[in-house]
């Protein structure tokens, strides 16, 4: 393997701001943001939206996810001119 290519691979917490479920797992994801871990140590915190505690499959909830605009915005953008 080539050396100082690969980026780095440490804890992260991955916080799912919909139920506010926090997770702490493996990434090579960054942030300026960190949390104070269950450990005392802080960790760097990553902001998703969706996780296995907020998804409606996992959940067998249904949830509504605001969509709205999406389409008007892609339409807006990219209609022909």
């Amino acid at each position: 393997m080539k050396k100082d290519i690969h980026p780095e691979y440490k804890e992260v917490i991955f916080w799912d701001t919909s139920s506010d479920f926090k997770f702490m797992t493996k990434s090579t994801m960054t942030s300026d943001e960190t949390i104070k871990w269950e450990d005392g140590n802080e960790y760097p915190v990553v902001k998703i939206e969706v996780s296995s505690a907020s998804h409606p499959f996992y959940t067998g909830k249904k949830l509504f996810v605001d969509t709205a605009g999406r389409v008007e915005k892609f339409n807006k953008r990219y209609k022909k001119k």
